[in-house]
């Protein structure tokens, strides 16, 4: 445990970004980094099976979809409430009602969840819940439906397996590097002086957990969701649609645990907290993006989460003042 009065638990610093963008090439550290966010048990690969059952079982087909019906709309919207309450419910009951885990790979020492008249009802564990799922959850089963439709009519292009195999199954893999491209910017945006106050709806939550991460304003909601216009432009198929959104928002709770794991019987079981993100909740200025992609070391605002990393914020915080 290190640096005990700022932070409860730290993994191993610095933060580093994807091999992938390091010079020398590092083709098998490139691996294996891919190859540990996807394969085995992973939220990824969790994500991918959800989106498989989902679109197996709980969803319409591009038949009924060809003309707006609420029975088919208002089943994708509680197949995602249901998810959503399911997982950062069970995440939160796990990690913060009962403590199953106590502390261990928390990484902010302070207790959450916080009472106050910053959150909506005083309560931030009402408040985040209330975003997630009034706004949050709503947004994002309108962009399915809508694609839903528009697919099914032939206003985005569409594709199958047996037509392109290779391409249906590479978009699952590129979805996370699209994500690491639209994240970085929209997020950039958001915290802009024109953006910012619909963002600091969810900068409320300067620790966090479960339902912290989807706790948004509609208008961020919307910016955050918006990703999956990018189906406008390449084939894809349902299937794709659904990973896509349930990517966006099933990662979006699952890395807001602040937490760094699931530990059960001594062992960490599943990967869930980014430490790299929860910098950015502490210090706001910071880490825009994700590891995947380094825009924030092009960039500037990459926090590595040494001492040295937070000298270099202070420092161009700083040097943005006087300027």
């Amino acid at each position: 445990m290190t640096g005990r009065a700022e932070w409860h638990h730290v993994p191993e610093l610095p933060i580093a970004v994807s091999p992938l963008w390091q010079w020398p090439p590092r083709p098998l550290a490139t691996l294996r980094w891919y190859a540990d966010g996807w394969f085995f048990l992973t939220i990824n690969m969790g994500i991918l099976a959800l989106a498989w059952l989902s679109y197996t079982v709980f969803s319409p087909t591009l038949e009924q979809t060809l003309k707006w019906g609420f029975s088919w709309v208002s089943l994708i919207l509680l197949r995602n409430l249901v998810l959503v309450i399911v997982i950062a419910g069970g995440l939160h009951l796990w990690f913060h009602k009962y403590r199953l885990q106590g502390s261990q790979m928390k990484y902010d020492p302070r207790p959450f969840p916080r009472k106050g008249r910053m959150f909506s009802f005083d309560d931030q564990v009402k408040d985040n819940m209330f975003w997630t799922l009034a706004s949050g959850v709503t947004i994002w089963s309108g962009f399915e439906a809508l694609f839903w439709w528009m697919l099914a009519n032939g206003y985005a292009p569409s594709t199958t397996f047996d037509a392109t195999p290779i391409w249906f199954v590479a978009f699952f893999f590129l979805i996370p590097v699209w994500e690491s491209f639209y994240f970085y910017w929209i997020h950039r945006l958001l915290h802009t002086n024109m953006f910012y106050r619909f963002h600091a709806l969810h900068h409320r939550n300067t620790d966090i957990g479960p339902w912290s991460g989807l706790s948004m304003h509609p208008v961020e909601h919307l910016f955050y969701f918006g990703t999956v216009m990018i189906h406008l432009i390449l084939p894809t198929h349902p299937v794709h649609l659904i990973f896509h959104l349930m990517f966006y928002g099933i990662l979006a709770v699952t890395s807001h645990t602040g937490f760094e794991g699931l530990w059960f019987r001594n062992a960490k079981r599943l990967h869930l907290g980014n430490f790299h993100h929860q910098l950015h909740h502490r210090y706001f200025e910071v880490n825009y993006g994700n590891l995947d992609v380094p825009w924030d070391k092009l960039f500037g605002s990459f926090h590595d989460g040494t001492p040295e990393g937070k000298a270099r914020m202070r420092e161009r915080l700083a040097a943005r003042k006087r300027s």
